[in-house]
């Protein structure tokens, strides 16, 4: 990583350039998007077969393009028991924590007999995009799908990419779990592209949630106002403030767990001393040496990750 001293005179500069790390969208990024955009609202499933197997390198027919049910249900008895055990957990704790978030609908009549209130309604159709161009997240599965359901959403809509033409098991499974019962084999610009406008096979939705490549939120950039997104996400950062007694293996472990997102990955770790962040270094080394991303987060690191060292925690 590279390593900062808050203390020096070129520190601000340093940071700035930091900051900046990612720039704008290049232009044939958005042109490509556009271009992909286009392509699926006027030829649907078509454009979707085409552009998987030209972009993925899946080939497959409109029919395959929808996961049938029965796969979905069946895909909790495909995953490790630890795995799906994990999956329950996180579920009942992410419906748990939506269920206190939920609004409700309210209205009172005023000193000059008027009526004020406030109504609350779910949306009926929001599609989830979940990565998996690169790896598996069930994760994502459940933090945008559970929301949607608590909130009273009456169907969501799940596209992912599938590599080699399968779902990953973890992934089917977290839908199960979560309660989604449409899921398509379709991921990048052109998923975006199929929930924004609908194509015959995959419905049109009134949100789209969900991270993806830059691709991905570019396309929800464009389409934003045919319907409604979350977000736009940039790459993913993490920031870890430690003092001098901090667990090096937990620091390092923290700075892997976003460096292995995403070679544009920003890792940094701020802290007063200099022999924790010498510790830090080491503990990376050692994990990365058995990490099955290690090349993607190595990537991050040597582009991005940072170390700064301040006069002290505060």
């Amino acid at each position: 990583m590279k390593v900062l001293d808050a203390s020096s005179p070129d520190f601000p500069q340093a940071l700035e350039r930091l900051r900046r790390r990612g720039g704008e969208v290049p232009a044939e990024v958005t042109a490509r998007v556009q271009e992909i955009l286009e392509r699926v609202r006027r030829g649907g499933d078509r454009a979707l077969v085409e552009l998987t197997r030209e972009i993925d390198g899946v080939s497959m027919e409109a029919r395959d393009l929808a996961v049938p049910e029965e796969e979905i249900a069946a895909a909790p008895a495909r995953v490790e028991t630890s795995t799906l055990a994990a999956l329950e957990a996180s579920a009942a704790r992410i419906r748990a924590f939506h269920e206190r978030q939920k609004e409700s609908s309210w209205r009172f009549r005023d000193d000059r007999g008027v009526t004020l209130g406030q109504l609350v309604r779910p949306l009926e159709r929001v599609g989830i995009y979940v990565p998996g161009g690169k790896a598996a997240y069930p994760s994502s599965v459940l933090m945008n799908a559970l929301p949607a359901l608590v909130a009273g959403v009456d169907e969501v809509v799940m596209v992912t990419p599938a590599p080699g033409g399968a779902v990953p098991p973890a992934v089917l499974a977290a839908a199960a779990i979560a309660g989604v019962r449409r899921v398509f084999r379709v991921g990048g610009a052109q998923a975006v592209a199929a929930l924004a406008w609908g194509t015959e096979t995959v419905p049109r939705v009134d949100k789209i949630v969900g991270p993806g490549n830059v691709y991905v939120a570019t396309a929800k950039k464009l389409v934003f106002g045919l319907v409604d997104i979350d977000m736009i996400a940039g790459p993913s950062e993490i920031l870890v403030l430690a003092d001098a007694e901090a667990d090096p293996a937990l620091a390092a472990a923290d700075l892997l767990s976003q460096a292995e997102h995403d070679e544009m990955a920003w890792p940094v770790l701020v802290t007063p001393s200099a022999e924790l962040i010498r510790s830090v270094e080491e503990a990376l080394d050692d994990q990365l040496a058995a990490l099955a991303r290690r090349e993607i987060a190595a990537r991050a690191l040597e582009r991005f990750g940072t170390a700064v060292r301040t006069a002290d925690l505060e």
